[in-house]
C-alpha cells in the first residue's frame, strides 16, 4: 500500500503540473519555467511528506546536506555525457549547428526538463526502485524499473519500441546506478535534467520522441536513424547507448566498494532500509 501511496502522491503533482506547463510552453516560455520550477519543489515536498507519513523515518534519499553539490555534479555530467554523443554525431557529419536560436525557449525548456527530471526521478527511482529492491534486491529491482521507466516513453508522439528498449537501459540503468551509489536523489535528478536539457535546451534535438524544440542552438540532424536515432532523437543512437552504460558501469563499481548493492532475498532475510545503507 505505501507504494500505491507513495506514487500516487507525486504523479498527481506530476501530472497537474505537467498538464499546466504544456498548456503554456509553446506561448509563454518564462511562466513555463516558474510552473516547472513550482512543479519541482511541490513534487519534492509531496514525496518527503508521504514518505515520512507511511515509511515513519527520515527522508534520508532527499536529505538537504549536499543536495546543492549533488545536483550540480549530476547536471554538469548529464550536460557532458549528452555533449559527447553530439560530437560523435558531429564527427560523423551527422550533427551540424546552423545558428543561435531562442534564449526564452530555452528558458522555457529549463523548466519543461526540471519538472519532468525531479518528478521522474521520484516516481522511479525513490519510490519504484526503492520500495522493489527491498523486496527483491538490486538486480532485480533494477531491471523492473529500467524496463518500466521504458515503456512509459513509449506514450511520446514519434516514441518508437527500439527507442523504449535504449531508453530502458541507458536511462533506467545509468540513472538507478546513479542513486544506487550515492543513496540519494540529487545526483540522478541533476544528471536526468542536464541530458534532458542538453539536447532540447542547448542543442535543440529531440528528446524521448517528444517532437522538434527550439534551445539556445539551431541545428540540423542527418544520416541514418540507426546512427542518429531518428525521430526519437540521439537517445535512440549507439553512442548514447555506449556513454550511458560506461557511466551506469562507474557508478556500480561505486555502489559495490560502497557496500550499496542489496542482496536478493535469497541470499538476505532482511533488506536494510535507506537510512542504514552506506553513503
Amino acid at each position: 500500500m505505501r507504494l500505491v501511496w507513495q506514487l500516487s502522491a507525486v504523479a498527481v503533482v506530476a501530472m497537474v503540473g505537467g498538464q499546466a506547463v504544456a498548456a503554456v510552453q509553446e506561448g509563454n516560455p518564462w511562466l513555463t519555467l516558474a510552473l516547472g520550477t513550482v512543479t519541482s519543489v511541490l513534487a519534492v515536498l509531496a514525496y518527503g511528506w508521504v514518505v515520512r507519513r507511511t515509511e515513519r523515518r527520515a527522508v534520508t534519499e532527499l536529505d538537504r546536506k549536499g543536495a546543492a553539490a549533488g545536483l550540480g555534479l549530476g547536471t554538469l555530467l548529464g550536460l557532458a555525457l549528452f555533449g559527447s554523443v553530439v560530437a560523435n554525431l558531429a564527427f560523423l557529419g551527422y550533427f551540424q549547428v546552423t545558428g543561435r536560436s531562442s534564449a526564452s525557449g530555452a528558458a522555457g525548456l529549463l523548466g519543461f526538463m526540471a519538472a519532468a527530471a525531479v518528478t521522474e526521478e521520484l516516481l522511479f527511482r525513490g519510490v519504484l526502485f526503492r520500495v522493489v529492491e527491498e523486496r527483491t534486491g538490486t538486480w532485480w529491482a533494477m531491471a523492473l524499473s529500467g524496463v518500466l521507466f521504458g515503456a512509459y516513453h513509449l506514450s511520446n508522439p514519434d516514441a518508437s519500441l527500439y527507442g523504449a528498449v535504449a531508453v530502458a537501459i541507458e536511462a533506467g540503468g545509468m540513472l538507478t546506478a546513479a542513486y544506487i551509489a550515492t543513496r540519494k536523489l540529487w545526483v540522478p535528478i541533476g544528471l536526468h535534467f542536464g541530458w534532458n536539457f542538453a539536447g532540447a535546451g542547448i542543442f535543440s534535438t529531440e528528446v524521448s520522441g517528444n517532437g522538434s524544440t527550439h534551445g539556445l542552438l539551431d541545428s540540423v540532424t542527418t544520416g541514418p536513424a540507426l546512427a542518429t536515432g531518428g525521430d526519437f532523437g540521439p537517445e535512440g543512437s549507439p553512442y548514447a547507448l555506449v556513454m550511458c552504460v560506461l557511466a551506469a558501469i562507474v557508478f556500480l563499481l561505486v555502489a559495490r566498494r560502497r557496500g550499496c548493492l542489496v542482496p536478493s532475498r535469497g541470499h538476505a532475510e532482511r533488506v536494510p532500509a535507506v537510512a542504514t545503507l552506506p553513503r
